[in-house]
């Protein structure tokens, strides 16, 4: 009788089908309908959450651009630009463009699964590609999103009530070591395979 493994051809292709619907969601909402905002299909995006330089409540600012809030407002823009508009949703972009290449790889890990090939050779590095991503995106995220706030609010009336700061993910490092921690695990096992198969 046959030993009957945890992981089978079934619950492969679930992950699969789960992983390809995150990346089509994510490709359309995170990708394609930001920049449909950007160039003019769809409402774009007219706000920014920003901080502000003290903790007191703003007058209200005549013009195209105001803030609404105390410590945490948003910078609001009533006509926004092609510019602005790609400045808003520039760092949301960035993080989403990121996560779909992930998702992406993680895809074609999958597919090593579904074809019962663990320890396949290209799975360490595409984990590897993972680990620096991961990081990557919990720091240019926030990098982005200092430098186009600072951008946006440049010459106008709310420029010195906003505080430019970035608050950098350091969740997403610790991820990445553990999905590099992970990729030392799957090229050790494709070592040892392929060491095992050279002594049949």
């Amino acid at each position: 009788m046959g030993s009957t493994s945890w992981w089978t051809r079934a619950d492969s292709r679930v992950l699969e089908a789960a992983i390809g619907l995150g990346l089509l969601l994510m490709g359309l909402f995170g990708v394609l309908f930001p920049i449909l905002g950007v160039t003019g299909p769809l409402p774009p995006v007219d706000t920014r959450e920003v901080r502000l330089a003290d903790a007191a409540q703003l007058p209200g600012v005549p013009g195209a651009v105001a803030l609404r809030g105390t410590d945490h407002a948003e910078l609001v823009f009533a006509a926004p630009g092609f510019a602005d508009r790609l400045l808003l949703v520039l760092p949301e972009l960035v993080g989403n463009l990121l996560l779909v290449a992930i998702l992406s790889i993680l895809l074609q890990v999958a597919r090593t699964f579904r074809d019962g090939d663990l320890f396949a050779p290209r799975n360490a590095p595409r984990l590897l590609a993972i680990a620096i991503a991961l990081p990557l995106r919990g720091f240019l995220v926030p990098l982005a999103d200092m430098v186009t706030t600072d951008l946006l609010a440049a010459g106008t009336p709310a420029e010195n009530a906003i505080r430019v700061v970035a608050e950098f993910d350091l969740t997403s490092l610790f991820l990445g070591l553990l999905v590099a921690a992970a990729a030392v695990a799957f090229r050790n096992g494709a070592r040892l395979r392929a060491d095992t198969e050279g002594l049949v």
